[in-house]
């Protein structure tokens, strides 16, 4: 577990934590607590931004498991921007919100879509991808 922050070039502080987990329901669940603690240590409001990483870190412990791998949960604030990075070793399946009751898979990212400000996909180097979410902070 990696906790820091440091100033960029024009002075904005830059807070990251990242951590690797075991891609379980149990990886997933801890990736939820040690979020909402770090953003609450950083003062940063954590109710909807502790639900996308639930979310993002069920996907990638349950439906992007590849057994033996884990997945990292990443976290990046400045004064203008939080940004969720889960980054998993399904890179040969992305991620793909489903509008319908009807559909297996793919709900929660309906959740992630309507609490974010802007989510999406990275992916590599391979075999990664990392799912984001970015959420903009008042100033």
């Amino acid at each position: 577990m990696a906790s820091r922050w440091r100033r960029s070039r024009v002075g904005t502080t830059v807070r990251q934590f990242s951590v690797q987990l075991s891609a379980t329901r149990r990886g997933a669940r801890l990736a939820r607590l040690l979020a909402t603690e770090q953003l609450r240590s950083w003062g940063l409001r954590f109710g909807t931004a502790a639900q996308v990483v639930a979310e993002l870190a069920a996907n990638a412990a349950l439906h992007r498991r590849v057994p033996g791998r884990d997945f990292r949960l990443a976290l990046t604030a400045t004064e203008r921007n939080l940004r969720i990075e889960v980054t998993d070793t399904r890179g040969d399946r992305l991620p793909v919100a489903r509008h319908s009751a009807d559909d297996e898979s793919g709900r929660g990212l309906i959740l992630v879509d309507a609490f974010a400000d802007r989510w999406g996909v990275a992916r590599g180097p391979a075999p990664r991808k990392t799912v984001w979410a970015d959420f903009d902070l008042e100033p």
